[in-house]
């Protein structure tokens, strides 16, 4: 019986098309009805989306599961569009709302916290794209409801373990296929510029190779918005003769070939729940050199995770040369059967 399944990506950032695209791609003997909202006005989003969706007649049609990112205001959105309510739901979580850098933090983050907690109860299965997404999400709702001052419902904490699982984004497999041709030694940063990626950091690691006395290219790539830090302008600058490739590069087949002619990628995120672009990277044959924090030690060996900005320097330059890990068994060929026995359990 061909299924017929409804994805909701109501904050359709590119990891998360990537991920839905994929799923699409990987399945096609089932129906995939696709509902997504643009990615910006964040706020505005994770609260008001259950509102915009009750109202979209895409959603009237008969689902055998509904298939929902953790952006989505679950326990509304049942409630306003009751011909949902009774349909098996797994939310997918892309990141949670309690691990984010307190400099991050704003009036409307325990609003967005207790909606993620009323939408994990709702949903049948919770799905993390990482252990440590699961951990820090379950710490997380532990610590808030514990600062509910009464009438807190016992057994929230074993209700939402008992139902979470780690199932990876998979990296498409043709990404496995890029020519690696590597040249002059090269580093490539490909994240979003915004300072949750490390930005400081970042300068910090770029004056001291530069000390170093190397010949190196290092590229600043990644999704930019209207308004860059400043300091993203001056590591530009600093970088001097050295700057490769700078911005976002719009073709794909041209990212992944910059990534598979370099030979490190670095991370120095202070907010990372999968670090797709790096595994993207790695995949296309670079060394990662990423911090000891977040998920990283999750994803690599500790002669991979650096401790500091001077210990991220010396693995930048030992590491040289090195071959990439293998990460294949992050690949769609490795995942799919995870994903096919997710689809086929009896919700």
């Amino acid at each position: 019986m061909n299924k017929n399944i409804l994805i909701i990506s109501p904050y359709d950032a590119r990891s998360h098309r990537q991920w839905r695209e994929g799923i699409a791609a990987e399945f096609p003997q089932i129906t995939f009805t696709v509902v997504t909202l643009p990615p910006r006005y964040f706020a505005w989003r994770h609260r008001g989306n259950s509102l915009t969706l009750a109202f979209d007649t895409r959603l009237d049609q008969h689902f055998d599961l509904i298939l929902a990112t953790s952006m989505t205001d679950l326990s509304a959105l049942k409630g306003m569009k009751p011909r949902l309510a009774d349909i098996p739901t797994i939310l997918y979580f892309h990141e949670n709302q309690f691990a984010y850098p307190e400099a991050n933090a704003d009036q409307g983050q325990l609003e967005r916290q207790l909606t993620s907690i009323y939408s994990a109860i709702t949903a049948d299965h919770l799905v993390f794209n990482s252990a440590y997404n699961r951990k820090t999400f379950l710490e997380g709702t532990g610590v808030l409801l514990k600062k509910m001052p009464d009438h807190v419902p016992q057994g929230i904490m074993n209700i939402l373990s008992d139902k979470a699982k780690v199932l990876p984004v998979p990296l498409n497999d043709d990404i496995y296929q890029i020519e690696q041709r590597k040249d002059q030694f090269s580093v490539v940063w490909n994240h979003r510029w915004e300072y949750d990626k490390g930005l400081r950091e970042l300068q910090e690691i770029i004056k001291s190779l530069l000390l170093a006395d190397i010949d190196f290219v290092f590229h600043l790539i990644g999704q930019q918005f209207r308004r860059s830090p400043e300091i993203m302008q001056e590591n530009i600058d600093i970088l001097g003769e050295h700057a490769g490739k700078i911005g976002f590069i719009e073709s794909r087949a041209a990212y992944l070939a910059l990534l598979a002619s370099s030979h490190i990628v670095l991370s120095t995120a202070a907010h990372e729940f999968q670090g797709l672009a790096v595994l993207e990277a790695v995949a296309c044959g670079c060394v990662p050199v990423v911090p000891h924090r977040l998920v990283y030690p999750e994803l690599f060996r500790e002669e991979y995770c650096y401790q500091d900005t001077s210990d991220a320097v010396e693995r930048l330059i030992s590491h040289a040369g090195q071959s990439a890990p293998d990460i294949s068994h992050l690949s769609w060929r490795a995942q799919r059967p995870a994903w096919q026995k997710l689809f086929d359990l009896p919700l």
